[in-house]
């Protein structure tokens, strides 16, 4: 179990367990303006919680393609104070029908181009593109978003270069956020949020390390995820 300032995550029955991936999208995507989000591949549903905890009048959509998952999820959902903002669906988002198109979507998406899959057949879908593409993502999200909505994702930094290549010319990179583990090293984690529009936009790009060079927390991190952590 995983106590949050304002929530409660259980992941016993997901494939993908929470870490800091998911906290570092929940806490950067920018949901200010947005009335319905979309969760896609929600897990546990710890950034559809983050989201909501974020953004007060934004009804949330989370799905997953996992059962399992989808079990956890609206249990961790139907504990938060804000639930009845939170719905959650077992559902693909290659082929999800929503009523009404979306302001922002936000993914934690597979990253694993190449590599041996898992015999777990959940944990490889939660991992492997050979379930969920980037061309599938990028695909969809031009489908469900409104006219100016986003996307925002996080990969590893050499998968999120192949992931603008793929968006290139359909969603217009906006902002870039690389994550390095310690100031001073390289980043690992690239977090990046796209906006549907018929032009293309001067992206704002940053960087951020998770740890300063004498091993604490660094302030920036701290500042972004204080919201969630109980550490801090």
């Amino acid at each position: 179990m995983f106590r949050f300032k304002q929530f409660v995550v259980e992941d016993e029955l997901c494939a993908m367990k929470v870490g800091t991936d998911g906290v570092l999208l929940g806490a950067w995507a920018d949901v200010s303006d947005g009335c319905r989000l979309l969760d896609a591949g929600t897990g546990s549903g710890l950034i559809a919680l983050m989201l909501a905890q974020r953004n007060t009048k934004a009804h949330i959509t989370a799905i997953d393609i996992d059962s399992g998952a989808v079990c956890q999820a609206r249990a961790n959902v139907e504990r938060a104070s804000w639930h009845e903002r939170i719905s959650v669906e077992c559902a693909d988002m290659r082929t999800y029908l929503s009523d009404s198109l979306f302001d922002h979507i936000v993914t934690n998406p597979p990253y694993f181009v190449d590599g041996v899959p898992s015999p777990d057949m959940a944990r490889t879908m939660a991992r492997h593109t050979t379930s969920l593409s980037f061309t599938d993502i990028v695909n969809s999200a031009v489908r469900m978003l409104c006219n100016g909505g986003r996307l925002s994702v996080v990969l590893p930094t050499e998968q999120a270069a192949m992931f603008r290549r793929e968006a290139f010319g359909r969603l217009w990179l906006t902002r870039l956020l690389d994550v390095s583990s310690r100031e001073g090293e390289l980043p690992k984690r690239t977090l990046m949020e796209f906006i549907l529009a018929d032009a293309p936009v001067m992206p704002r790009v940053e960087s951020l390390a998770i740890y300063s060079a004498d091993g604490s927390y660094s302030d920036c991190y701290r500042q972004l995820t204080s919201d969630f952590y109980l550490k801090f």
